[in-house]
């Protein structure tokens, strides 16, 4: 599958590939899904459920497109490879 990105980072369908939904819609979806199911329960520490959601899978794609080198990581990520590595550790990556 080959999807190509303009300057402002957004996916552009090339022809004859499904345009994948945007992931911020993704995510109001499935958040909207997740409040659904609380069945008057409280939700409780939802911006770190959300975010280890989204970073594990992200921390995961990104070091199978480097192939694991975590300086290749660390420069698409925008992270310092310390904070990579603790984030790869805490995903059990490491």
């Amino acid at each position: 599958m080959t999807l190509t990105i303009n300057d402002k980072q957004h996916i552009h369908e090339e022809p004859g590939i499904e345009t994948p939904q945007h992931l911020r819609d993704c995510v109001a979806q499935a958040m909207q899904n997740y409040f659904q199911q609380l069945d008057g329960q409280d939700a409780v520490e939802l911006y770190e459920m959300v975010l280890s959601e989204v970073e594990a899978p992200l921390m995961e794609a990104v070091m199978d497109y480097v192939n694991g080198n975590q300086t290749k990581a660390s420069q698409i990520t925008g992270l310092n490879r310390g904070t990579l590595r603790k984030k790869l550790k805490k995903y059990g990556m490491l």
